[in-house]
């Protein structure tokens, strides 16, 4: 399943996740306090996390049910931005009234497993050949 979009944005994805991480761990280590700097590390958790499943699923080669990988990928996608992306507005921009998307990227994030799941449940075995 070769696709441009989602290895684009996985790859850009990997980027920002090692500079959300270094930033984190280096710039804010003293300027955030406890509690903030540690939802800044889930959320960079979160968004490494997937990425690597979306890499993996773009790898896998399920040929039954591409249409569910493919969801999965784009609900995680829209996830990691709701999820990860409202944690780091709201530590870094003090975009306290975003804490109300957070619990929405992460049903985007669990949903695109349990369609993972399906997508799975649906495989048929393949034949073999002689």
């Amino acid at each position: 399943m070769h696709q441009k979009w989602p290895w684009f944005l996985a790859a850009l994805s990997g980027f920002l996740i090692v500079a959300a991480g270094a930033f984190g761990a280096h710039a804010l280590a003293n300027t955030l306090s406890p509690r903030d700097l540690e939802v800044f590390h889930t959320a960079v958790r979160y968004q490494a996390w997937h990425t690597l499943a979306v890499m993996a699923v773009l790898g896998w080669q399920g040929k039954q049910d591409l249409r569910g990988q493919r969801l999965a990928i784009w609900l995680w996608f829209a996830g990691m931005m709701l999820f990860s992306g409202s944690l780091y507005l709201l530590v870094l921009g003090g975009m306290r009234a975003l804490g109300i998307v957070t619990p929405f990227g992460g049903l985007l994030l669990m949903a695109g497993w349990l369609v993972l799941a399906w997508s799975a449940w649906r495989q048929r075995p393949a034949t073999r050949q002689a």
